[in-house]
């Protein structure tokens, strides 16, 4: 076995990856850029070097700076983790040359697998079941339309290489298709380099189950079960499950097989998943993943096992001890991916420093950040992921949802609205998942936003009352009371309360504000001073950062009397900008920023007083 292991990887999987390896008595090595100095991997490690700036391509990417920290750190082999180099042939290749073990398959499956048309064309030698489609070397858009009528409409115009939803667009009819495969055709090539496109026929309401496969150097080739990785957005996963919910023993035995015989079509060695798209009793081949996946954490959950401590076992000659008779689940397993993107701006990534977090007690929480970190925007935004293993389906998504309800996070705009209602969702609950639900479902999937906020400042004007009333509990309200609060948006609230029973959420009362937490959206709220009449209109009331990011410019003076609707600041996050206006007719008072200050998520920039 190894001595030392160089990580080449940042955040969750790094520190998943360090803690396996220190388990078994491995020195572990962090590697860093200039962006992600400090952070939790780097801390987690036995040892950490920077590999250069910010840029990916000159950090994560750049496999001189990989292999140059391999050999000063003495490490004998990386791990690539997922994402950034893992499914890299040249660089799996550049390790061998360099004498350091590349803990992943050889370059050439890697390279065999790695191109969508080129995979699909061996599996159909190999006798796996592949999407009907087009796979041919013609991209003259007239022969791509006339296969397109051939293939039969709705199509999938998809890039031959790269994943995670890019060069993709779903075509109904012929009508769309000249559109659609440009714009896919474009995007490729943007974010690949390589702007060939493949077609397939598009089927409505699949699944997407996967299948976990293991190979030794010698000759050894099982599977580990399946996952269900159907609840996505943008075709990309936020919730998977093991096993997979509602296949027919024949179907799961007739998946396994097809992904054992995937793996050996192309000598496979190490831990790599092949997934399928599922309709019915039918499956096709999707694409091989040759690498550890995101989701690996609820196979271990159900198998017991360590799929990084096999890897390694793997990559350093050793013969698997495991049987295919000895792969047998126990109970279900669910993982939520928590990302610091808003669900209801389409999940735009988010960013800004985390001012306060908790994790659920009893749970595997698999992540990189701490209270007081900063979100970086130049990387993924996976935070971190929540894994729940129970006896059976029902009782894991039951513990799932009190895992999600029992996260809070504040400082950073998170998609556990989203998880949090999946994981209450009747459909999800009765198994009936399908790639394009969150799609399709959109924000409706999502509770109401303006009710929410207003059963949320029913909750906090609640908690405020009862705790000038001190009385035993947060409920025990005597009468109703009138309590006036300002929404962080700066609008006035005059809410009466009345007794009630306690919904799901968190409260948090400071000197000034209140925050409640409800179904995992963060609420804010202001106490405002004097008498809670219909006076409360002409109080002044704080315009606060709806995000975390710079003023771009600001088209107010203290003083300067405003309209509603009247632009107040431009602010820019994530390269996008977003312009704040007057909820309502007013005066400008105490002016707080100006052009190019950085702010924080619920910064006052400005005051209101209403007119």
């Amino acid at each position: 076995m190894f001595t030392t292991l160089l990580i080449a990887n940042r955040g969750e999987i790094a520190c998943r990856i360090a803690r396996t390896a220190q388990r078994l008595g491995i020195r572990a090595v962090a590697v860093y850029s200039d962006a992600d100095a400090g952070a939790l991997h780097t801390r987690v490690a036995d040892a950490a070097v920077r590999i250069g700036p910010a840029s990916a391509r000159d950090s994560y990417l750049n496999i001189e700076a990989l292999l140059r920290a391999a050999r000063d750190s003495g490490a004998q082999a990386i791990h690539p983790g997922y994402g950034f180099l893992s499914q890299s042939p040249e660089f799996a290749e550049a390790c061998e040359k360099a004498g350091v073990r590349f803990v992943g398959p050889s370059a050439q499956a890697i390279r065999l697998m790695g191109v969508k048309d080129q995979s699909k064309s061996l599996m159909h030698k190999a006798r796996v079941p592949v999407v009907p489609g087009y796979l041919g070397e013609s991209q003259d858009p007239a022969a791509l339309a006339r296969e397109a009528d051939r293939v039969g409409y709705p199509l999938l115009v998809k890039a031959v290489a790269g994943g995670g939803g890019k060069g993709m667009r779903v075509v109904r009819s012929a009508a769309e298709f000249a559109g659609a495969l440009a714009a896919a055709k474009g995007e490729a090539e943007r974010a690949f380099g390589d702007g060939r496109v493949m077609l397939e026929r598009y089927i409505e309401h699949a699944r997407h189950v996967e299948v976990q496969v293991i190979a030794d150097g010698h000759g050894n080739t099982l599977h580990l079960l399946e996952r269900d990785c159907s609840l996505q957005r943008r075709y990309q996963k936020i919730i998977e499950e093991a096993p997979a919910p509602g296949l027919s023993a024949a179907l799961r035995k007739r998946l396994h097989e097809a992904a054992v015989a995937a793996a050996r079509a192309v000598q496979y060695r190490n831990a790599g998943t092949v997934e399928f798209v599922v309709d019915g009793e039918d499956f096709f081949f999707l694409e091989m993943n040759t690498r550890l996946q995101v989701e690996h954490p609820i196979t271990e959950a159900i198998l017991g096992l360590d799929l990084v401590e096999l890897q390694l076992r793997v990559a350093a000659g050793e013969a698997l001890s495991l049987k295919q008779d000895d792969i047998k689940a126990s109970g279900h397993a669910f993982e939520a991916r928590i990302y610091a993107e808003d669900p209801r701006r389409n999940f735009l990534p988010t960013g800004g420093r985390v001012r306060e977090l908790t994790w659920p007690a009893g749970v595997r929480v698999d992540t990189a950040v701490a209270a007081g970190d900063r979100i970086v925007t130049d990387y993924d935004a996976l935070m971190a992921k929540l894994i729940v293993h129970a006896a059976d389906r029902d009782a894991a998504l039951v513990a799932l949802r009190q895992a999600l309800l029992g996260t809070r996070i504040d400082g950073v705009t998170t998609n556990l609205a989203a998880l949090v209602a999946l994981a209450q969702d009747r459909q999800v609950s009765a198994g009936q998942v399908f790639t394009r639900l969150i799609d399709e479902r959109g924000e409706r999937l999502l509770p109401d936003a303006t009710a929410q906020s207003a059963r949320a400042g029913e909750l906090a004007a609640a908690a405020l009352l009862s705790q000038n009333l001190a009385p035993r509990s947060p409920w025990d309200v005597r009468q109703a009371a009138p309590v006036r609060l300002q929404r962080a948006d700066g609008e006035s609230l005059v809410l009466t309360v009345t007794p009630g029973a306690p919904a799901d959420h968190r409260v948090q009362i400071e000197t000034d504000r209140v925050t409640v937490w409800l179904d995992g959206e963060p609420h804010r709220f202001d106490r405002v001073s004097g008498s809670a009449d219909a006076r409360a209109q002409g109080s002044a009331g704080a315009v606060r950062a709806p995000m975390p990011g710079v003023v771009l410019a600001v088209h107010v003076k203290d003083g300067e009397p405003v309209e509603r609707g009247q632009p107040l600041i431009v602010m820019e996050a994530m390269k996008m900008e977003h312009t704040l206006t007057a909820s309502g007719a007013g005066t400008v008072t105490e002016l707080r920023v100006g052009k190019g200050d950085r702010v924080r998520d619920g910064d006052a920039l400005l005051t209101l007083k209403s007119a």
